[in-house]
């Protein structure tokens, strides 16, 4: 009777098409501590890990477990390459304003080589007969 049951019961749980999943109970509680400022998980960071778990009874800190000390090695690594990739995009930024500034500053002599207008340039005052002739015309005129 026993076997009957056992082959009964696999069968059923060979046919089921749901099956088992573990990652729920991983996952638990995810979102509400992220929601609440807290790490996705209880090891990652927080006054339990990063606190040494006991101390001296007179005031001295107890040393720093392997896992502290891995843990203050990750942040300090972290913070130093935030600090390089930090100043290297102020480097960046500085290098494209000169580009811009450079690229201005062409633009305007470019500008200032070209040939000018002829003629009469109305920002100019009026110019009197004598003042446009040539010094040549000038000399024969007077």
């Amino acid at each position: 009777m026993a076997a009957s049951i056992r082959t009964l019961c696999g069968t059923a749980f060979r046919q089921s098409s749901r099956g088992f999943t573990t990652t729920s109970l991983v996952q638990a509680g995810i979102k509400w501590r992220i929601q609440h400022g807290l790490s996705r998980s209880g090891t990652e960071y927080g006054p339990l890990i990063d606190l040494p778990d006991w101390s001296f009874a007179d005031g001295r800190l107890a040393p720093s477990l392997k896992g502290q000390l891995r843990r203050k090695q990750e942040r300090e690594t972290l913070a130093r390459r935030v600090v390089t990739l930090s100043s290297e995009v102020d480097k960046g930024m500085e290098a494209w304003r000169d580009k811009q500034e450079e690229a201005i500053r062409m633009e305007e002599h470019r500008k200032a080589r070209l040939f000018k207008p002829k003629g009469f340039l109305p920002l100019l005052p009026p110019l009197s007969r004598a003042q446009m002739l040539p010094i040549s015309a000038k000399r024969r005129y007077n």
